[in-house]
């Protein structure tokens, strides 16, 4: 990666971290005078968006055979984006005690992902220093909108409820960028759930590998 894409990588993160302070500075980042200095792969900045890779969604509360096994193929793929240079955001499903009182609670009675548990760590070995991590308290993240993407692809659990979640409303709100899912890196909580969410988002003209 060019010196020039790591300075552009950066400020891209910060200034959409502090959007409404930064908005003009944010667009000059995309003209031509500054990515003119880099190659089209360069201005194409791919965003790996890990959902939920927490250990109450693998062998915790909620834990299943099928998100063990993905662990590996999503190791794999964090790995590829490091390589080069791309970005990484994780997502982090995030309740409070009071979480048999919500009304997602009610509706699914298993107390997990308890904000400062084990179960609410993203597993060993799967973050990468320093990225961004987003705590969600719900399945999808709304506020999407406040960055800026080139293209996205999503991995993660659960395929039938939080990365269907993040990927229609990722493809809602940026529907001129590419936005993909690698369905080996994604478990659902049935083996049916899984494939009948891949369907959903393939005719939302999301992209399945």
């Amino acid at each position: 990666m060019s010196k020039m894409r790591k300075i552009v990588l950066v400020l891209r993160i910060f200034f959409s971290i502090n959007d409404r302070f930064c908005c003009g500075v944010k667009k000059l980042l995309y003209n031509e005078k500054i990515t003119g200095y880099m190659t089209e792969k360069e201005q194409n900045m791919k965003t790996l968006i890990v959902v939920d890779m927490q250990n109450d969604f693998i062998d915790g509360a909620l834990g299943t055979k099928e998100a063990q096994a993905i662990v590996g193929n999503v190791a794999a793929k964090i790995k590829e984006y490091r390589a080069n240079g791309d970005e990484i955001i994780y997502t982090r499903d995030t309740h409070d005690e009071d979480y048999l009182d919500t009304p997602e609670g009610k509706k699914l009675p298993v107390k997990h992902c308890i904000k400062g548990t084990k179960g609410w760590e993203i597993a060993d070995g799967l973050y990468v220093a320093g990225a961004d991590c987003i705590d969600k308290p719900n399945f999808g993240w709304p506020n999407w909108n406040e960055r800026s993407f080139d293209e996205i692809e999503l991995v993660g659990l659960c395929t039938d409820i939080c990365v269907v979640s993040n990927a229609l409303i990722l493809k809602a709100q940026f529907p001129d960028v590419p936005v993909s899912v690698d369905a080996s890196c994604c478990a659902g909580v049935t083996p049916d759930s899984h494939e009948a969410a891949l369907i959903t988002m393939k005719m939302c003209q999301i992209d399945i590998k």
